[in-house]
């Protein structure tokens, strides 16, 4: 199982202490009870996995061909909406946009990915609050990281964000992408430790035939959420 170095604090000192506690468990079997020290060993080996399995980077096969946006996240969607008028619509130089919010429990991959080409034009951090990610007010009030991009896909050039947005039990978003960076579509560019949420923002038009429905499972990179159309040569 590869792992991401994302977490590498979490899974290599949970490691550590797990290998500290697996000494004092076979201490208790050879000393105390064979039963207790055997049982707390599997126990303590059984946490570590749980906490390494999260920071888990499994392979993905990125589809062919430049005409797709494809899931920055794992998990399934929980609403899908066009907004004609907010913050986001400024990125977008007032046009009405497409938002496909994705909700990640604790057991998906939290890993996030770029939906195509794109180049980070800036990144914007808000504080905020840790509503459950299933909230509606998860959106607008939750701690998150937005990154507006600069996108490149089947010939058009187009503004396209992503938000990280922190949950309640989620309370680290690792973004470390600097405004200028290039990422190739599907390359890992972040994640959220624990529950959390992802939200995909891009031009509402004629050009970007929607993929997706609420309640669908979706896959960060693999998962196609928009076909584009109308190629420009």
């Amino acid at each position: 199982m590869k792992l991401t170095h994302y977490g590498i604090r979490e899974w290599l000192g949970g490691g550590i202490i797990c290998l500290l506690l697996l000494a004092g468990s076979v201490l208790i079997a050879v000393f105390a009870d064979v039963f207790a020290g055997v049982s707390l060993s599997v126990i303590f080996v059984l946490l570590w996995f749980a906490i390494a399995a999260f920071f888990r980077d499994p392979e993905r096969v990125i589809p062919e061909g430049d005409n797709m946006l494809v899931s920055p996240a794992d998990g399934h969607v929980r609403d899908i909406e066009i907004i004609s008028a907010g913050a986001e619509n400024e990125y977008f130089g007032g046009r009405n946009v497409i938002r496909v919010g994705i909700f990640l429990s604790v057991f998906d991959v939290h890993l996030n990915r770029a939906p195509c080409q794109l180049r980070i034009r800036e990144r914007i951090y808000r504080k905020g609050r840790f509503h459950d990610a299933r909230d509606p007010l998860a959106s607008a009030e939750n701690e998150a990281m937005t990154i507006v991009c600069d996108a490149d896909a089947y010939g058009k050039a187009f503004t396209l964000v992503v938000r990280q947005i922190s949950g309640a039990i989620a309370k680290r978003i690792v973004c470390p992408a600097e405004p200028g960076t290039v990422f190739s579509k599907g390359e890992i560019y972040g994640m959220i430790k624990f529950g959390s949420r992802t939200e995909l923002f891009f031009p509402a038009s004629s050009d970007f035939e929607l993929k997706v429905k609420i309640g669908d499972r979706v896959h960060a990179g693999t998962s196609i959420m928009a076909e584009i159309k109308n190629k420009t040569e």
